[in-house]
């Protein structure tokens, strides 16, 4: 069954270089259609979203191979059906999980899963509906350190650079979470995507502010994109980068920028 309309671009609230913009939405939609192209793409759809895909199981499983997901206690990951089989299986494996609430949109925009204290099966808790009986919602001030961070992708390079669905919320989580002392530069970040989402070295655009990532993972094989790549951005907030539009939308930013202020 085709995918309905494209819908309002993600980043329509973004700020920055509108030819990097547009650079970045076009690879998105270069993704997308050959994910749909491919019959990679599951429920609920591959277009304007973090995609999910045929083999996101066999990539968690390939993942929890590794010895980074073997020495980490705790795991940030992105809330999107595309890495839910990671989180469950981080369940699964005795991690806490923290889990961004969809958006930021909540004063307290993380979940926290405990892997002891679960109200349903792993795989429910891990997803959307499940956290809200499995999970408590907590501010950036409860969150502890963390061992690895699981970001989702529309599309990942060969050198470790990201692309999401454009609305700046995982490098948002990313600084939030540096600037609280929570994630450091050795800090590992990973993905799972599918085999077509993998772009060349070079070929994805990279503002200041995006984070790269460390390891691929895909149902097939396992990608180290560190060799050779300078440090990445770990900080605060880049309030210049913000539109007025993006920090009325998400409590968290209000409020800091009021702190600041005062």
């Amino acid at each position: 069954m085709p995918e309905s309309g494209r819908g309002r671009r993600h980043d329509h609230d973004a700020g920055g270089d509108p030819a990097l913009l547009a650079a970045k939405a076009q690879l998105r939609d270069e993704v997308w259609s050959a994910l749909i192209e491919g019959k990679a793409a599951r429920f609920p759809g591959a277009r304007n979203r973090i995609s999910n895909f045929v083999g996101a199981e066999q990539a968690a499983r390939r993942l929890a191979e590794t010895d980074a997901w073997r020495a980490a206690r705790t795991v940030k990951a992105n809330p999107d059906s595309a890495q839910l089989p990671v989180r469950q299986r981080a369940l699964e494996d005795g991690k806490t999980v923290y889990m961004a609430v969809p958006r930021l949109a909540e004063e307290n925009p993380f979940f926290l899963l405990d892997p002891d204290h679960l109200a349903d099966s792993p795989r429910k808790a891990a997803s959307i509906s499940g956290a809200t009986r499995s999970a408590r919602r907590i501010p950036v001030a409860e969150l502890g350190p963390v061992d690895l961070v699981v970001s989702g992708c529309v599309a990942v390079g060969l050198d470790g650079a990201r692309l999401g669905k454009g609305g700046g919320f995982a490098d948002l989580e990313f600084a939030l979470a540096g600037s609280a002392g929570l994630i450091g530069p050795d800090t590992l970040v990973v993905t799972t995507v599918h085999e077509l989402q993998l772009r060349p070295a070079g070929s994805i655009p990279m503002a200041a502010h995006d984070v790269p990532v460390d390891l691929v993972v895909t149902p097939d094989r396992v990608i180290d994109c560190r060799a050779g790549r300078g440090p990445r951005p770990v900080g605060g907030i880049r309030w210049p980068e913000l539109t007025e539009e993006k920090i009325a939308a998400i409590p968290l930013l209000r409020t800091l920028r009021e702190h600041e202020q005062v």
